[in-house]
């Protein structure tokens, strides 16, 4: 019998091995895989695993004491050197479309599903190593990751968790005591790195390009069965027997990513590689690469340094690439359904439903209430159009924006003062950009005084959906810093306890609030990654 909370206590219903068919073949080497929809795989043995950090949340979501994450053994199946019975190694196959072009066959490169979990509460969720060795889908790659890029992935998985995005979940950071040769920037200077092993946590980790692939090989079957799967193990609550329910599936996929998106816009979340592969049907944020936290507000701005001339997957240009994307999805998905009009409609619904969401997220940041017509939306617009005049923190303008006064007869100055701390330079706010700025503050002062907030009501409400911690990219990078040069992780472990509560006033803690450094305008890992694990 096994312990309550301990690794071996873990319920594994492996159902997507179960019900979908597995590649015949265990050849580990980089190949097409035809006719299957995942490969089963073992992980690569490493030389000294050892736990650096962990959720304590995510462990008590899958019903694992402390004593149980404490063990060498959890360390062990945690960095892929220990297979626990029931679980059932894969990697699963897909495809999909990179910077806006097909590129067939891509699969989990770098990341092994260890098996799905049946929590002590009902939910199912899928644990995945990423950096756990090659699979048949690595392509030319190792399969495994580096110290800095597993931090990051660490750190903000749990991160957006706390403020309320949708997202992958991780349990675990490890060491694995290998080094890894990488190139940061494709640039011939490759270095050896410490390498690292995430344990991500979701319901599944099924794509967009999942359906993808089995659509572009005509392998309509298999296509079916994969939708079947989805839709009766995660979306139980829609009757496969219905004529319309691929259609029905396909317009709740897109709701959820359009709430999810509308969610990354409220927080200055920029993904970075919005791939078909990136996306999940569950509508959750996932692979995270190079992503990075607007420092001032720049919708131009993409973290990406594969991206930098095109700048396809900057933050402005998220809504957009989001409903592309669902659109290559529905293309996939036509087999199925035989008829384009319930699949346009569903994309039509991306639109309402996001344009009228984020309006209301809009509204909401600013502490306006319901919305009032076009009135709120030109005042939205306008803002958006005044912040990249002159050098401005998100975060701290929108939050600071609580201490505004709504009292008419303040002078400008006292006005525009709780403001001040989110400009980069003390002087940029002069001639017409601050004209303009008082000018949109008075208008700001009269929606805010008629609405159906107000005093401690609104700020409260402002505060509960306007960060002050984020994980800025600085933030990160000090933590990987004090993690490769010093070998240790207390950054790590202080970042992650503060992150748990970004919408409340930590004394103590305000360095971890404030604007980025000079230093990190162009520090590499401060202001622009690459895809490089």
């Amino acid at each position: 019998m096994s312990t309550p909370g301990a690794l071996d206590s873990l319920v594994f219903d492996n159902r997507f091995t179960a019900e979908l068919p597995a590649d015949p073949s265990t050849d580990p080497g980089t190949r097409q895989v035809h006719n299957a929809a995942y490969s089963r795989v073992v992980p690569k043995q490493t030389t000294a695993p050892r736990l650096i950090a962990h959720s304590p949340e995510v462990a008590e979501l899958l019903g694992l004491s402390p004593e149980a994450v404490a063990s060498p053994e959890f360390a062990a199946v945690m960095s892929g050197n220990a297979v626990l019975d029931g679980m059932d190694p894969y990697a699963m196959a897909y495809g999909g479309h990179q910077f806006g072009n097909w590129a067939g066959q891509l699969g989990d490169g770098r990341a092994m599903a260890l098996g799905e979990v049946v929590t002590p509460s009902g939910q199912r969720q899928t644990l995945q190593l990423k950096g756990a060795g090659p699979t048949p889908y690595s392509r030319m790659a190792d399969g495994l990751a580096v110290l800095r890029s597993s931090v990051r992935e660490f750190l903000c998985s749990e991160a957006m968790f706390h403020l309320g995005v949708p997202t992958t979940r991780a349990l675990s950071l490890c060491l694995t005591g290998d080094k890894v040769l990488r190139d940061m920037f494709y640039d011939g200077r490759a270095g050896y790195e410490p390498g690292a092993v995430v344990c991500r946590v979701a319901p599944s980790f099924i794509r967009f390009g999942n359906f993808e692939l089995f659509a572009s090989r005509e392998d309509h079957d298999l296509l079916r069965q994969l939708a079947d799967h989805t839709i009766g193990t995660h979306f139980a609550h829609l009757d496969l027997n219905s004529p319309t329910v691929y259609s029905d599936w396909f317009g709740e996929v897109v709701e959820r990513t359009a709430e999810m998106i509308i969610h990354w816009q409220r927080v200055g979340f920029v993904h970075g590689v919005m791939n078909t592969d990136n996306l999940s049907v569950h509508g959750i944020t996932i692979d995270y690469g190079p992503y990075g936290w607007l420092e001032d507000y720049d919708p131009g701005w993409t973290p990406n340094t594969t991206d930098a001339s095109h700048r396809r997957y900057r933050f402005g240009n998220q809504p957009a690439i989001a409903q592309w994307n669902l659109m290559q999805l529905a293309n996939a998905l036509f087999p199925l359904v035989g008829d384009a009009d319930p699949l346009q409609e569903g994309l039509e619904r991306f639109v309402q439903v996001f344009n009228t969401g984020w309006q209301q997220m809009m509204n909401n940041k600013l502490g306006l209430g319901p919305v009032v017509g076009e009135e709120d939306h030109d005042l939205v617009v306008d803002l958006l159009q005044l912040l990249p005049r002159v050098e401005t923190d998100m975060t701290i303008f929108f939050r600071n924006m609580a201490k505004l006064s709504l009292d008419p007869q303040v002078d400008d100055n006292t006005l525009l003062a709780p403001l001040t701390d989110a400009y980069y330079q003390d002087d940029s706010l002069e001639g017409d950009v601050r004209t303009d700025t008082i000018a949109w503050l008075r208008r700001y002062q009269a929606r805010a005084t008629a609405g159906d907030l107000a005093g401690q009501d609104r700020v409260a409400a402002m505060n509960a959906i306007n960060p002050k911690y984020v994980l800025r990219n600085y933030l990160a990078q000090l933590a990987i810093d004090e993690a490769e040069n010093e070998g240790t992780f207390d950054l790590i472990t202080e970042l992650l306890d503060v992150l748990r509560h970004p919408y409340t006033d930590q004394p103590g803690k305000e360095r971890f609030a404030e604007k980025r450094p000079e230093w990190a305008r162009s520090r590499p890992g401060c202001s622009q990654l690459s895809c490089s694990s």
